[in-house]
């Protein structure tokens, strides 16, 4: 017999549980239809793309020039690259970031990878608090890296102490994300000024600098007035990723995005290194067109209303059904508590296959690092968050 060579890290146990119930809400509806399965798995944003977004796409097919889909640089467009930096200076209160501090990725998954590459020697570890986004763990791994997972507070708020805890001399980064996935948590001023300032004392002691990566690409979607904070004012060593899938609901264009922040010491060589890594991981960057697209439109503002209305929508259904949930401050998901079975479990592995018997598809927690928890994503159409109100109640009331 021939052996396969396929790598048992590549193998189908290590696919994301998140797109396990998305293959799994497909089967349903198939046998079902669609009306009839809730499906709550994928983090799918569904509004159209702002205006401004829709002309540019149609100005720029109808006006080709020769030499539109050429080879870019390595770092992408110039006037892609200096329309982000124009971007993230507002964002982050600075006047000092140049196009020459950007690089274009594919997606912010493909700006994570790149700076992984740049940064992790084999056995280095990525501190992240938790909840987080699964794919993490993977991204680490690509590069012979290790996600190291610190327990949050109740509250979710940073552990200050579990992160001293945590970093050692193969600590090479701490990754946050600012609306969090799974959470909607957004992480306050002072909660990043006490993690800003453990980590220049660490860096200090270990002597290796400690970078801090905020992946932010639900940076514009918050309730209820609430802002994200700067992070180049507070921490040199500090590197922004995201994409425009969330916040022009570019999703599929898988246009994203490296920030280095101008301040750094060693900027210029992270920046070459995240350059390199960008075009020998295969994919160099995004597409010609749709960087054409976002230098005209990278401004344009998408109304988040229905995402408020949906989770307004949720949050009363989840909570009639005697469900607990973290409040989310933004995002579009709910993290939800699992409730105590007959048998006194918290399993969410169980319990979201005892939501399937409902019809209903939700993530467990597990694989956000927060056993006993699962996450409903409600970028869905409004009629599935009201038609799922009674088995939510039903499916709480058997449990």
């Amino acid at each position: 017999m021939i052996a396969k060579n396929i790598k048992e890290t590549m193998n189908s146990k290590g696919a994301s549980v998140i797109r396990k119930m998305f293959e799994e809400g497909r089967k349903l509806k198939a046998i079902h239809g669609d009306d009839a399965v809730f499906d709550f798995s994928l983090g799918n944003p569904d509004l159209e793309p702002p205006k401004e977004v829709l002309d540019a796409i149609k100005d720029l097919a109808q006006n080709r020039q020769v030499g539109d889909s050429a080879y870019m640089p390595n770092a992408g467009l110039p006037e892609t690259r200096l329309a982000i930096a124009q971007k993230i200076n507002g964002e982050q209160g600075i006047s000092t970031l140049t196009e020459n501090h950007v690089i274009i990725t594919v997606g912010a998954a493909g700006a994570l990878v790149s700076v992984f590459k740049a940064i992790l020697n084999p056995g280095d570890e990525v501190l992240v608090s938790t909840p987080f986004f699964a794919e993490y763990n993977h991204y680490a791994k690509n590069h012979e890296g290790l996600l190291r997972p610190v327990q949050s507070r109740e509250d979710l708020s940073f552990d200050l102490d579990g992160f001293s805890t945590a970093i050692s001399d193969k600590t090479a980064a701490v990754l946050i994300n600012s609306p969090n996935n799974p959470s909607g948590k957004i992480y306050t001023r002072k909660e990043l000024e006490g993690l800003c300032a453990l980590l220049e004392k660490k860096s200090k002691e270990i002597g290796r600098t400690i970078y801090l990566i905020s992946d932010e690409p639900y940076r514009d979607i918050v309730y209820d007035g609430r802002e994200v904070s700067s992070l180049f004012d507070l921490y040199d060593a500090s590197i922004v990723v995201s994409s425009f899938a969330k916040n022009l609901s570019l999703p599929g264009e898988r246009l994203g995005y490296i920030a280095v922040n101008p301040s750094m010491e060693d900027a210029s060589e992270l920046i070459a290194a995240c350059t390199f890594a960008n075009r020998i991981l295969g994919f160099v960057n995004a597409p010609a067109f749709f960087q054409r697209v976002i230098a005209r439109s990278w401004n344009a503002k998408a109304d988040f209303s229905s995402y408020e209305r949906r989770k307004n929508a949720i949050t009363k259904i989840v909570r009639d059904a005697g469900i607990d949930f973290i409040e989310p401050e933004g995002a579009f998901y709910l993290f939800c508590k699992v409730p105590l079975s007959k048998e006194g479990s918290r399993d969410d592995f169980a319990f979201c296959d005892h939501l399937k018997k409902y019809l209903i598809l939700c993530a467990p927690g597990t694989g956000f690092g927060s056993p006993g928890y699962f996450r409903i994503s409600y970028c869905v159409p409004e009629k599935t968050i009201m038609n799922a109100a009674e088995a939510f109640k039903s499916a709480r009331e058997s449990w």
